[in-house]
Parts: C-alpha cells; sequence; structure tokens
C-alpha cells in the first residue's frame, strides 16, 4: 500500500482515529537525541558557572521579551 492509498484510508477513519493516528505518527517523530540532550546539558552547566562565577550578566525575562 503505497502513501496516497494510506492517506485516503487514513481520512475514511472516525475523528477520534484520526486524532489518535496523528499522535502516535507525531510520537514517532519525536524521539529524544541523547547527543544533543548532552551538548545542551554542557552548554547549560557552562552559562550557570558564567553566572555563578559573574561572568554571565542576566536580564529579566520581560527584558528579554521586549527586546524580541
Amino acid at each position: 500500500m503505497g502513501t496516497t492509498e494510506i492517506i485516503e484510508q487514513a481520512l475514511k477513519l472516525k475523528a477520534s482515529e484520526r486524532s489518535l493516528l496523528i499522535d502516535l505518527l507525531h510520537r514517532s517523530l519525536d524521539k529524544p537525541d541523547p547527543e544533543i540532550d548532552r551538548v545542551w546539558r554542557e552548554e547549560a552547566m557552562r552559562r550557570v558557572t558564567a553566572y555563578d562565577e559573574g561572568r554571565l550578566e542576566c536580564v529579566s525575562m520581560e527584558e528579554a521579551f521586549r527586546d524580541m
């Protein structure tokens, strides 16, 4: 069965079944990547250390979002 046929069959499902299918498909794409998690964890620790040592200045959340 090809992609087009799968889509056609999926569109015939009840709304609740389509919702479940969407959720399952989305979860299959949202897999954690241990390497990315490791890199971000290291970066977060570098930033916390820099802040604790006074090498990094912080701004309030309001100020950060205002500048966006």
